[in-house]
């Protein structure tokens, strides 16, 4: 039995899966994701149904945005569109002071995410003054966000597939060497931002196969709040992936990437 287990056990140290483990545990990965998800859903979505309800191209609004990240269709995306869309004329009735909360609400998020990396990289918190990195960052985002909704109907098959996964890898990349201050190297910073590509990818796929179905159960059981529960479950499952790829990232350079290049140094 020893024998059968042995070459798993070599596999595991080979990989230091058991770092990997311990790091996600030293982060509190779970716990970080949660309060991602709590952040996103109060700060960064009202800021975005403004953005999206201010689109020239009126493409579906908030709603239509979020369907699409979860990679819902069909009566589905009907249901969300349904419950989740907010009044047409959002956009006239905001306030100056009410867009500047938004602002700040966007900056929060953002700072969140900047405290998230900086964990992960084992950095000390960046000095307050920052802030205008946190903006630049909340600006980038959203026009992530809203190239990705864009080219839902204008590009179709392998050319969308392409095109959103090169855009994610390069936001992702760009956005915690901006965060970090570039204190982190770009090329230490790529495995974690395609970590991160691949574990949305996987969220997307996941999401289509359980929420799609659980999101007509949970309309017709629970109404409204059902919604917001299997939304508030997807906005985790992104924390979770954001913050987890750049562990990943960090844990490939720390155990595989850095020490193979001083095993390759000359004596």
């Amino acid at each position: 039995m020893n024998r059968l287990w042995r070459p798993f056990h070599r596999a595991w140290d080979w990989l230091a899966a058991s770092a990997l483990v311990r790091r996600g545990r030293d982060l509190e990965l779970m716990h970080r994701a949660m309060g991602f998800a709590t952040l996103a859903l109060v700060t960064l979505a009202p800021l975005l149904i403004v953005v999206a309800a201010a689109d020239p191209l009126g493409r579906g609004g908030f709603a239509s945005w979020l369907a699409d990240g979860m990679g819902l269709s069909g009566r589905s995306a009907r249901v969300l569109t349904d419950i989740i869309s907010p009044p047409t004329k959002i956009v006239g009735t905001t306030s100056v002071w009410g867009g500047i909360l938004l602002g700040v609400f966007g900056v929060s998020f953002a700072a969140s995410v900047q405290n998230g990396y900086e964990r992960v990289w084992e950095l000390p918190s960046g000095p307050w003054h920052r802030i205008w990195r946190q903006m630049t960052w909340v600006v980038l985002l959203t026009a992530y966000l809203y190239q990705e909704v864009q080219t839902r109907t204008a590009l179709h098959g392998s050319a969308r597939i392409a095109l959103s996964t090169a855009s994610g890898i390069l936001f992702f990349w760009w956005g915690q060497h901006f965060l970090l201050g570039g204190q982190v190297r770009w090329r230490d910073l790529l495995p974690g931002a395609l970590a991160t590509m691949v574990g949305l990818i996987g969220l997307r796929g996941f999401s289509y196969l359980v929420f799609t179905p659980l999101i007509l159960d949970n309309a017709f059981s629970y109404g409204a709040v059902g919604i917001v529960l299997v939304v508030e479950s997807w906005l985790i499952g992104v924390g979770f992936v954001v913050f987890g790829g750049a562990m990943v990232g960090h844990w490939f350079c720390e155990h595989h990437w850095w020490a193979r290049n001083i095993d390759r140094r000359p004596d």
